[in-house]
């Protein structure tokens, strides 16, 4: 009989290795073997009864964020991205929350004991930001729309005070013009038929690559289309169209910020400056992905 390693059935039937050892050790893989500390698996193995159900996606990373997230796992990829994803991207606009303050917050629903005062819109805009990654991962599969993005904003949005302005038009485009960093943004009486363009241009791309997916955030970012709380549904889009599109996501920690916002603004001149902090930042991820053993291409 033929064998076969953990590593190779873990790919042939798009699983984590860890899941795969923890299956052999448990007698669940019928004819597997341990030589020394090494699994020997049956070629024509197949995986448990209760397991070989279709699974959520072909992209293994994806399966892992929705398996945790619906478990509730503590500890994983799933938990990790939450915070990282979640404070990075409010601290890009400006929360004073801290990293741990996000982790106890997400850990415990509670702020925590702080000398400092602590601006209960940053406490609010993070709890939000959780359940916006939710939402990406629920519909990673899904084609990206209009109405998804606006239901990205109002799960940032809702409950803030920004939402009690009648003007703010919280899961809605923007009512007032505004700029960002100085620069002009399209006005509001533009913003949905340049928004129907933008997205029917992209999907117009059968197969997104990353550059198509930066090229489309940096036109997002100059639409500018809600009146606040444009970067962090566009960094929310731009995690769930690499999971859509079976590419590595990223985060734009800090320390990447100014990179980034000189992406953003000379794009059309200079690509390379946003894709290179683009690929720094994945570069970043793809080491938490190693970490937590989970299969890239």
């Amino acid at each position: 009989m033929n064998y076969i390693s953990v590593k190779e059935f873990a790919k042939k039937w798009n699983i984590p290795e860890r899941t795969v050892r923890n299956y052999c050790a448990k007698g669940k893989i019928k004819g597997a073997f341990l030589t020394g500390k090494t699994w020997n698996i049956p070629k024509d193995a197949g995986l448990p009864e209760k397991e070989n159900k279709k699974k959520f996606s072909n992209n293994i990373l994806l399966n892992q964020l929705k398996e945790q997230k619906d478990m509730k796992l503590k500890g994983g990829i799933y938990h990790r991205t939450q915070i990282d994803l979640t404070y990075n991207s409010n601290r890009i606009e400006g929360s004073k929350l801290t990293q741990e303050q996000t982790r106890f917050i997400f850990e415990t629903n509670t702020i925590g004991i702080t000398d400092e005062s602590v601006n209960v819109d940053d406490i609010i805009e993070t709890n939000n930001h959780f359940r916006c990654i939710d939402l990406i991962i629920e519909k990673a599969n899904s084609k990206l729309t209009e109405s998804f993005i606006k239901e990205l904003h109002f799960l940032l949005k809702s409950g803030t005070s920004d939402s009690r302005k009648d003007w703010f038009n919280v899961g809605d485009y923007k009512k007032l013009p505004n700029e960002v960093g100085g620069n002009e943004t399209c006005s509001p009486k533009e913003v949905a038929a340049k928004m129907k363009n933008l997205l029917l241009n992209y999907h117009n791309k059968e197969q997104k690559t990353f550059e198509d997916i930066i090229d489309f955030h940096q036109k997002f970012e100059v639409i500018h289309p809600f009146q606040d709380g444009n970067g962090r549904v566009g960094r929310l889009i731009l995690f769930k169209e690499c999971l859509t599109n079976n590419i590595v996501p990223f985060i734009i920690d800090d320390e990447l910020k100014l990179f980034y916002y000189r992406g953003l603004q000379q794009w059309d001149d200079v690509k390379e400056y946003l894709m290179d902090t683009c690929l720094s930042a994945q570069d970043n991820y793809k080491a938490i992905l190693k970490y937590f053993e989970i299969d890239f291409e």
